[in-house]
């Protein structure tokens, strides 16, 4: 089975609007998720089109906000005040 069949089409589609999104690390994929990055290249490469993933991995290859460990140590994650609780990326209920 490869990695597409576990998601749904939703859950794919969320999976690749986080690998694309600048701000959201490797690693917050891999615990929604429990894909590697190796995985979520690989994903990237069969679900894009050819130009649009070289396009991707030019833009996130050494990028400091894909990687955690290459992002300075006092900046954690922004959080705008009107931001609602996220759990696990599923909007918490009011």
């Amino acid at each position: 089975m490869n990695e597409e069949e576990r998601f749904t089409i939703r859950e794919l589609d969320r999976f690749i609007e986080m690998a694309w999104e600048d701000r959201t690390p490797f690693e917050a994929i891999t615990f929604q998720f429990n894909i590697s990055e190796q995985e979520t290249i690989g994903i990237m490469r069969r679900q894009l089109k050819p130009s649009s993933f070289r396009m991707w991995r030019k833009r996130v290859q050494g990028r400091k906000t894909k990687h955690k460990k290459l992002r300075d140590t006092d900046f954690d994650r922004f959080k705008s005040t009107r931001q609602k609780q996220i759990t696990h990326n599923k909007i918490s209920k009011r």
